[in-house]
């Protein structure tokens, strides 16, 4: 029998998953359900190729995972095989409670609990079904493990997320600046004072990394185009579960999706009604586009306009700003809206969104990359750098998204 199952990955070649925990942990439906999660939202209506999914940055996770181990273990740190299993573990379940459409979810669907909470979740629900394997792992992933550089190469400034996503992005979009040399990264990794770290010699790809993180939010994740699509789908998924028609949770929606059209679910919900967590577990992109044929012919007018605006690509005016929109200016454009649209003033809220987003590069304060010097020295990226600029690094840069039905 074959010790290893190969799966062919089209960023990082073949990625071999071992048959016993790691294998059933990908085999398990809460994980299968990741393959109709897109990994990178609504972004296609800008890349049409990045419908990549949640499954497969996963698995370019665990492999990453995999190869530092390997890399950090020929440089002599020691790592037990049990600690190596429930680090690969962890990062195969890391996004594993992510609802669709990425975090659009959160505060319309659901709200008082993120998908991480959700994730932890699934994973204690998984654990009990196979009798306690994935003690280690949850701890790990919880930061409760007394070797903290695993907890590091989960979540950190420079973690094997990061490395996947950041690298297979730029792949499925087609935005070549954003490609990274992961692979060097991790060969560059090593530890100090039990703290991960990496070696001078790698100072250039991390300082390639960094301003590839910073193009890929701008260019990518917070697309004008792409938050102004999101920010229909917002809308739409806030009007639905107000419930104000028929169509809203007809028996023509899936049920998972019913599910949380018509229960106010937050984190005590989750904990006190066992059921959620499958229905959430069930719940996937194509549950809400197949809600969206339905919504199409609501007698609600705003609930139908808002999924005709969906499936027929009809996207929020976006403009961006350094400065948020007045009192005056937002009134006007609500008042503009509900004339042309023949809506309420107060509907016009759902055809409408002001979003503040605000994102550094680098953040010295929140688990900052070490620089490890052959004299055993160590400095953070920030002062180690001669062509990064510590005051910019850090600075969060703050936009508002002023989004509204076109007029």
């Amino acid at each position: 029998m074959n010790t290893h199952k190969i799966i062919s990955d089209p960023v990082f070649g073949f990625i071999k998953i071992p048959r016993g925990l790691l294998y059933d942990i990908v085999q398990h439906p809460y994980f299968q359900r990741l393959n109709r999660i897109n990994q990178l939202g609504l972004a296609s209506v800008v890349y049409p190729s990045a419908r990549h999914t949640r499954f497969q940055h996963s698995l370019g996770a665990f492999h990453l995972m995999s190869e530092a181990v390997r890399s950090l273990t020929e440089k002599g740190v020691y790592i037990f095989d049990s600690e190596a299993e429930a680090v690969e573990a962890a990062i195969l379940m890391h996004d594993i409670g992510h609802g669709p459409f990425s975090h659009v979810l959160e505060n319309t669907l659901i709200h008082g609990i993120s998908h991480e909470d959700i994730s932890l979740l699934m994973m204690e629900q998984m654990n009990r079904e196979m009798n306690g394997q994935l003690n280690l792992a949850i701890s790990i992933f919880k930061d409760q493990y007394p070797n903290k550089i695993f907890h590091q190469l989960i979540s950190s400034q420079l973690d094997m997320d990061r490395l996947d996503y950041l690298r297979r992005d730029s792949f499925y979009t087609g935005v070549t600046e954003g490609n990274i040399g992961s692979a060097r990264i991790i060969k560059m990794l090593n530890v100090k004072d039990e703290q991960l770290v990496v070696d001078a010699k790698g100072i250039y790809s991390i300082e390639n990394f960094l301003t590839t993180r910073r193009l890929m939010y701008w260019q990518v994740y917070l697309h004008r185009t792409a938050v102004g699509y999101e920010k229909v789908m917002v809308n739409l998924l806030k009007r639905s579960k107000e419930g104000r028609s028929k169509e809203a949770r007809s028996k023509d929606i899936a049920p998972p999706l019913r599910y949380f059209l018509e229960n106010d679910v937050d984190a005590t919900w989750f904990k006190t009604h066992p059921e959620a967590l499958q229905m959430y577990a069930e719940l996937d992109d194509n549950d809400i586009w197949s809600a969206m044929k339905t919504w199409k012919h609501s007698d609600d007018p705003i609930l139908s306009l808002l999924a005709t605006d969906m499936l027929d690509r009809h996207l929020f005016h976006v403009e961006v700003r350094d400065e948020p929109p007045t009192e005056e200016e937002i009134t006007s454009i609500r008042q503009q809206i509900a004339a042309s649209y023949n809506v309420s003033y107060d509907d016009t809220r759902y055809l409408f969104y002001v979003a503040e987003i605000g994102k550094d590069m680098y953040n010295p304060a929140d688990d900052s990359i070490g620089i490890l010097y052959k004299d055993g020295t160590v400095k953070d990226i920030a002062d180690a750098s001669e062509i990064l600029n510590v005051q910019l690094l850090s600075k969060k840069i703050r936009k508002y998204y002023l989004c509204y039905q076109r007029i």
